[in-house]
């Protein structure tokens, strides 16, 4: 059993930076491959970001290639999106997963546990 807390939204302007961060309590986040998506009002929940278990290993949604950064922390049991360069589009709610699978994945359906969401708003 995996708990994460997603922090650090709020809002800001068009090219700024955040830094999410999703802490996960249990004993298999290290096993865990995590992810982050984003779902705006009236829209389906779409991935963001993507690392395996280690760290070795990132995948991006082209939207945010180059922009934003996954990293994790296993030691501390924690999960960041930096997030910079932020655009209006960026706009959602943003939520932390974890996937058993351990490697990078994608794929909502393989993501077993989730947080309940920190919402971005970016200003023009």
């Amino acid at each position: 059993q995996v708990r994460l807390v997603e922090s650090g939204g709020g809002l800001v302007q068009a090219g700024g930076s955040l830094r999410l961060s999703c802490a996960a309590s249990g004993r298999a986040f290290s096993d865990c491959a995590m992810g982050w998506f984003r779902q705006a009002p009236g829209k389906e929940r779409e991935f963001v970001a993507t690392i395996n278990w280690s760290g070795g290993s990132t995948v991006y949604a082209n939207s945010v290639k180059g922009r934003f950064t996954i990293s994790r922390d296993n030691a501390e049991n924690t999960v960041y999106l930096q997030m910079n360069s932020l655009k209006p589009e960026d706009t959602a709610v943003y939520f932390c997963a974890a996937s058993r699978v351990g490697f990078a994945t994608t794929t909502k359906l393989t993501f077993e546990y989730w947080g309940q969401g920190t919402q971005v708003t970016v200003s023009s």
